[in-house]
């Protein structure tokens, strides 16, 4: 549709299209008086503005970075970083523009710095984390690590924009004040149309009238006056500049003259000058309800004015200082009290009973209750308590056991009545127990532990105070041998034997090691050895003053050398333990600190390489069968135990102890969660909120962990030394069992991958060693599992790290004997001893050893030939016959036990066999059972343990195939001899 106000063809076109024109447009007046600025699409077209590449793409970067900056003002971290995605994306678009202007722009880079700092505020705000949600907290642990490697492409210009942030900002500070006034101006004229609208109908037809070429004869003089002529429009097109209007409705506008912006400047002004009146009258009003206000001057803070306990004149005495002591009491707990107030208030109470000298009896009451009142400065107690609150915490204790310890005519204890307290006389009698305020103390402790960043020096300086809660629980432990009840002594026994068990005492074994070396010495030097003995006594007595280059606990300087008992040389920690433990099995009558002190005393045992006095203390206590009936703690203590006591086995090289001992923690595949070192993401499984903070208040600390590498590499490597040359033995036994299910799905895993390579992790080193010890390379086996790599990792975290590779290596060759054997024993008619010695590189004595134990135990169908030297292998393979006999057995054995489980069911009995030991083999599999029980009883604790924490137990099934398993097997050696 060709344009109803500008012609594009000649005059005469325009001429003679006018008349027909001004009729159809009078016609339509209705219509055209309610679209007044209303043009055809081919107008809005004449003019188009053209923008270069640039300007789209810094347009379109600006836009995302205005959104961006929006989701950060409300925290929609999920907005913020889908927002940075997609500024990411419209600067990878915009590359070849940003090439060609040398760069990237200055406001992509400080919009860059201004989320970077966005995201550490965020981050470095533990409570505001705390509150946020799933979705939130998870995108700000995303955003935080997309966003550092982002940065790293752009470290250079960060810094420089760092350094100097004003440099290069006058334009884009220009523009951002060009736009605020741009979008004021626009507030302004919205408001005034706003004002103005109902006046628009009746000037609607003037402003049409304006807009006709020519229009009627009635309005022609206003449009005379209104328009310009021919001449002045010419002029007026030629001279202005190229794409000066946006629009054509722009170029026939009213323009704005310099007194209409001097009124509209006039009328924002008057705006803000009301708004402030506005203000100041609101802020007067507010006054005036509220009362006088004081001025706070800048710099430090003011000292707060200490607050007035009594009025004045008021004689202080006890009953004055009680009375107000209750009223502060009377307000703990209830809502609105200000805990930090009620503190303040307790301190202050505390100086004036001290200046009128009402005696320690009131002063060590009012600290048991500002003790406690710091304790309940937190209602939250999944929370720990501030840095602040606890050096308070622990400088008041630290006073009320100086108190209590210089003065023995003070009784406090959680006994005494309020009726029957004595603080005005002596001797005191106080209610409140100081055992009670330590053991809390000790949990907010662990608590602040748990609540630090566990690789952070925060983690580092918190355990720091661990020094001075033992020697607190150590002055305790001597206050109240004196003056505590048995029940009493029990408890602070065990909050020390908690200190200690899990420390190991390098001192201890450093002058044992220097003993050691002086006797060979010695022995070398031929002396004899009641020489020897005297001078290794002189090394043990000269230890602690740094002879023979011992280092010397003084030297380490600091806290560490301190005495933990004022007087007394240092004990080792196995006497202490051992003292300790004894007087809690002796007088508890609480099977939980017993149970606990039993568990601490095997640990530690089994941490030093005692292993004897471990494994003995474990089978006598009998904890393994009522551990499940313990609480969830003892039940986490007892698993630590266990783990302890398999890698102790190790150790020792009891290598079938260490893998049955690991069995429970590893099987599950639940290791970190069995031990409280970390909870596990279940899979379909979504943990209560409520459950998840309690078991991460049942979390060991970090100093606390048991490396799981560690305690997985031990096991594998067990499970390998045991299960390699059992799978040797039954190579082609359809019904092989499994020694260890993890170690055959490491082997599995490595069997699936179609092209292996050399082994990078701990797992594929084990894998790697296993596949060479089934051929009998002993030595690609050992180079396997010791190595640089898994020294580093594994082996050296030992305390005795040499030993234990020497004992692994001796290990290896063995059972790689004993696998060399299983698998070629049918190829060879017999062996010499020389050279089975010499091939695994062990002595003849050991190889006589190990051979001998084969025969006996019928593993190895062989006999010695003394004089030779050599081992003379049987060959007795069943004739076809007979291997029909024996398959014809076995189905009728399988017969058998499907009866008898059919009449089981229908019967209903099975149960109570079931309960009785008898189960499906009637009374043969009774006496089959109680004698594996009787096996079971001489073969170590760990046949009989329970599941502890798991829960985990064997099925009934896997027991009764075992028996029938054993039973096939001693029938088939039996006609084995008998052919």
């Amino acid at each position: 549709m060709s344009s109803r106000f500008f012609a594009t063809g000649s005059d005469s076109e325009s001429e003679s299209s006018s008349e027909s024109e001004e009729q159809t447009v009078v016609q339509s007046k209705s219509t055209v008086t309610t679209k007044v600025f209303a043009f055809s699409d081919d107008e809005e077209e004449t003019k188009r503005v053209v923008r270069s590449a640039k300007d789209k793409r810094f347009e379109e970067l600006q836009n995302v970075i205005k959104q961006l900056r929006n989701h950060k003002k409300i925290k929609d971290i999920s907005k913020v970083l889908e927002t940075f995605e997609d500024l990411t994306k419209a600067l990878q678009k915009s590359q070849k523009v940003i090439e060609k202007e040398g760069g990237v722009p200055r406001f992509y880079i400080r919009a860059l710095v201004e989320l970077e700092d966005f995201v550490n505020e965020t981050w470095e705000d533990r409570e505001g984390r705390k509150k946020l949600n799933k979705v939130n907290s998870k995108a700000l642990t995303t955003m935080r690590q997309k966003l550092r490697k982002y940065n790293r492409d752009f470290e250079a210009k960060i810094a420089s924009y760092r350094e100097n942030p004003d440099a290069g900002d006058d334009q884009d500070g220009a523009e951002d004040d060009r736009d605020k006034s741009d979008s004021d101006d626009d507030d302004d004229d919205e408001a005034q149309q706003q004002k103005k609208k109902p006046a628009a109908p009746a000037e609607a037809p003037d402003m049409k009238s304006q807009f006709l070429k020519g229009g009627d004869s009635e309005g022609s003089d206003d449009s005379d006056m209104d328009w310009p002529s021919d001449s002045d429009s010419e002029s007026s097109d030629s001279s202005e500049p190229e794409g000066g209007y946006t629009n054509m409705a722009a170029k026939f506008l009213k323009k704005t003259t310099a007194a209409e912006e001097a009124a509209k400047a006039a009328r924002k002004q008057e705006k803000k000058e009301r708004k402030a009146r506005e203000q100041r009258r609101e802020e007067e009003e507010r006054e005036m309800e509220e009362g006088e206000w004081t001025e706070v001057q800048r710099g430090a803070p003011m000292a707060m004015e200490k607050p007035k306990m009594f009025a004045k004149g008021t004689e202080i005495n006890h009953a004055v200082v009680l009375k107000k002591l209750n009223e502060i009491l009377a307000a703990r707990g209830k809502k609105g009290t200000d805990r930090s107030e009620q503190i303040m208030l307790l301190a202050e109470l505390r100086r004036i009973a001290e200046e009128n000298n009402l005696g320690l009896g009131m002063t060590v009451k009012i600290l048991f209750n500002i003790v406690a009142s710091i304790f309940d400065y937190n209602p939250n107690i999944a929370t720990c308590m501030k840095d602040e609150m606890w050096a308070k915490c622990i400088t008041y204790i630290t006073e009320m056991m100086d108190i209590l310890i210089d003065n023995s005519n003070i009784f406090v204890g959680a006994n005494v009545l309020e009726e029957s307290e004595a603080i005005e006389a002596e001797p005191f009698r106080v209610r409140g127990c100081i055992l009670s305020v330590m053991e809390r103390a000790d949990e907010e402790f662990i608590k602040m532990l748990q609540a630090c960043d566990a690789h952070s020096t925060e983690y580092v300086e918190r355990l720091k105070d661990e020094k001075k809660i033992e020697v607190l629980v150590v002055r305790l432990q001597k206050y109240l041998e004196e003056r505590g009840t048995s029940q009493e002594i029990c408890r602070v026994y065990l909050r020390r034997i908690e200190h200690v068990y899990y420390k190991y005492d390098y001192e201890h074994y450093k002058s044992a090691d220097l003993i050691k070396k002086t006797v060979e010495q010695k022995v070398e030097e031929g002396k004899d050895g009641e020489e020897e003995v005297k001078d290794g006594e002189e090394v043990q007595d000269g230890e602690d003053e740094g002879k023979d280059g011992e280092v010397t606990p003084q030297e380490k300087g600091g806290q560490e050398a301190k005495d933990m008992v004022d007087g007394e040389k240092k004990e080792k920690t196995a006497v202490i333990m051992d003292k300790l433990c004894k007087y809690i099995y002796a007088k508890d009558t609480t099977d939980r600190i017993r149970t606990r002190a039993i568990l601490c005393h095997i640990y530690h045992h089994a941490l030093h390489g005692r292993w004897y006095e471990a494994r003995d203390l474990m089978l006598m206590s009998h904890l393994q069968d009522t551990i499940q009936h313990s609480d969830v703690p003892t039940q986490i203590l007892y698993n630590r135990t266990m783990v302890q006591l398999g890698l102790c086995a190790f150790r020792y090289g009891n290598i079938k102890d260490a893998h049955n001992a690991l069995l429970d923690i590893q099987s599950g595949g639940r290791a970190k969660e069995l031990l409280a070192q970390g909870l596990l993401m279940q899979r379909n499984v979504e943990r209560d909120p409520e459950r998840e903070k309690i078991e991460k208040r049942r979390q060991m600390p970090f100093h606390m962990h048991i490396n799981l590498e560690l305690l997985e590499c031990v096991y594998l490597v067990s499970a390998m030394l045991l299960e390699i040359p059992y799978m040797a033995a039954h190579e082609f036994d359809a019904r092989r069992r499994m020694i260890s299910k993890s170690f055959h799905h490491q082997l599995r895993v490595s069997e699936r991958q179609p092209l292996v390579g050399p082994p990078e992790s701990m797992r594929e080193h084990v894998v790697a060693a296993s596949k060479a010890m089934k051929i009998g390379d002993w030595r690609a086996c050992r180079d396997y599992i010791i190595n640089e790599k898994m020294n580093g990792k594994v082996w050296d975290l030992f305390p005795e790290a040499d030993k234990v590779r020497e004992l692994i290596s001796r290990k290896i060759q063995e059972e790689s004997l004993r696998t060399y054997l299983f698998t070629y024993s049918a190829i060879y008619d017999s062996l010499c001893l020389v050279t089975l010695s010499s091939m695994f590189e062990l002595d003849g004595p050991v190889v006589h050893s190990i051979i001998s134990k084969m025969i006996i135990n019928e593993e190895l169908a062989a006999s010695w030939d003394e004089p030779t030297q050599t081992v003379v292998m049987h060959r007795s393979e069943p004739t076809r016959l007979q291997n029909l006999a024996l398959q014809l057995s076995d189905k009728l054995a399988n017969l058998v036990d499907n009866n008898e489980r059919i009449l089981e069911v229908k019967q209903g009995t099975s149960a109570f066999y079931t309960r009785q030991g008898e189960g499906r083999f009637g009374r043969q599999g009774k006496e089959r059972h109680q004698g594996k029980e009787r096996h079971q009883g001489q073969g170590g604790y760990h046949q009989q343990q329970g599941r502890g924490y798991q829960g985990q137990r064997r099925d009934r099934g896997d027991r009764d195939r075992d028996h029938r398993d054993r039973d096939h097997q001693q029938g088939y050696n039996r006609q084995q001899d008998r052919w």
